[in-house]
């Protein structure tokens, strides 16, 4: 029995190096992207870019809208450079598989939180920086008055996409049998409905209101009065990487945070004298929430300096200062019966 004890027990040491190897090991491949982009000088940002007011790439090549807005904040939080940021175009059905595979380090595009994304599909959402709800766009003088009039009508759509599915889930509640055409890239989906393929297009409300400017006769068209889903929009990062899911959700929230205080472009110089305790944490002027982030110090600074805050991001693309005149409605401050809230920073 003695000499079994001691086997064993040369066994255990002898073991125990390889062991702590081992967790070196994983420790030292579980890099976090927060060190890959860092290092690498610049934001690989995936989004649509076909969407006016959200993300679209003129003939010059510039991107703008408040999808890229926000890739524009966290490369400025990083670099200080809001246009240290590469963007991919993505389509529905390839978006996640470039995110996950590292093709791209975030997404910033049309893409709805849901459970089963949240979960099988390896996904963390950020905040919610666009509150939308599907809705059907159709032809002025089609007569379509309610989903009920799609009886034996079709209907364009984009697959891959929560919208097929709520699509799919509605009508089957109305017992409606229609005709979907479906389509991988939302491009062919509207030259399909404007060729008059279908008599119906249904996206986000967001989507389809910026689509439909880009239509050879807009005002032909028009959006039903119909809700048929919740879409709450917002970039996404992989899962299982919390220094850089935090780094997003934490920039994404300083958009918010800067409107409620009332700290916009503008003023942020000037703001930098307030003797206001929660300013000067949330500017960096006092304590290290930065350095907690893996981040200087500044970052919110970096970040309101380079871009703005929410407000004014909603309102050049999707508000008052631009083509669409979108109210704020859902997409406002909690304090004004909105659904914008930030956590403290503190």
């Amino acid at each position: 029995m003695r000499k079994l004890t001691s086997v064993l027990l040369a066994t255990m040491v002898l073991a125990a190096p390889l062991t702590g190897c081992g967790d070196t090991g994983t420790s030292e491949a579980s890099t976090s992207r927060l060190d890959t982009v860092t290092s690498r000088g610049k934001l690989i940002c995936g989004v649509e870019g076909n969407i006016p007011g959200f993300s679209f790439v003129d003939q010059s090549g510039s991107y703008s809208g408040l999808d890229v807005d926000v890739c524009k904040a966290v490369a400025a939080a990083l670099f200080n450079d809001p246009n240290a940021v590469e963007y991919r175009n993505l389509d529905s059905t390839e978006r996640f598989t470039a995110l996950t595979g590292g093709e791209v380090d975030m997404l910033s595009r049309n893409t709805t939180w849901t459970l089963s994304r949240d979960t099988s599909a390896g996904l963390e959402f950020a905040p919610t920086t666009f509150y939308d709800g599907q809705g059907m766009m159709v032809r002025a003088n089609s007569g379509i008055q309610s989903l009920t009039d799609f009886q034996g009508k079709s209907i364009c759509v984009e697959t891959g996409t929560t919208t097929e599915l709520n699509l799919t889930d509605k009508m089957r509640q109305a017992g409606v049998n229609f005709n979907p055409v479906v389509f991988q890239e939302a491009n062919a989906a509207y030259a399909a409905y404007s060729e008059g393929r279908c008599e119906g297009m249904t996206s986000d409300k967001s989507q389809l209101i910026a689509r439909r400017s880009t239509l050879p006769n807009p005002e032909e068209h028009v959006l039903m009065d119909v809700t048929m889903s919740k879409e709450p929009l917002g970039p996404v990062t992989p899962n299982n990487d919390s220094e850089w899911f935090d780094t997003v959700k934490w920039v994404t929230y300083a958009l918010i945070e800067a409107e409620e205080l009332g700290i916009t472009q503008a003023n942020v110089d000037e703001k930098r004298q307030s003797e206001d305790p929660t300013v000067r944490r949330f500017l960096g002027l006092e304590g290290d929430l930065g350095e907690g982030l893996g981040l200087s110090n500044d970052f919110v600074y970096r970040v309101i300096k380079n871009v703005g805050n929410y407000g004014e991001v909603y309102e050049r693309n999707l508000g008052k200062g631009s083509q669409f005149q979108l109210d704020r409605g859902q997409n406002d401050l909690w304090t004004r019966g909105g659904l914008l809230y930030s956590p403290p920073f503190r």
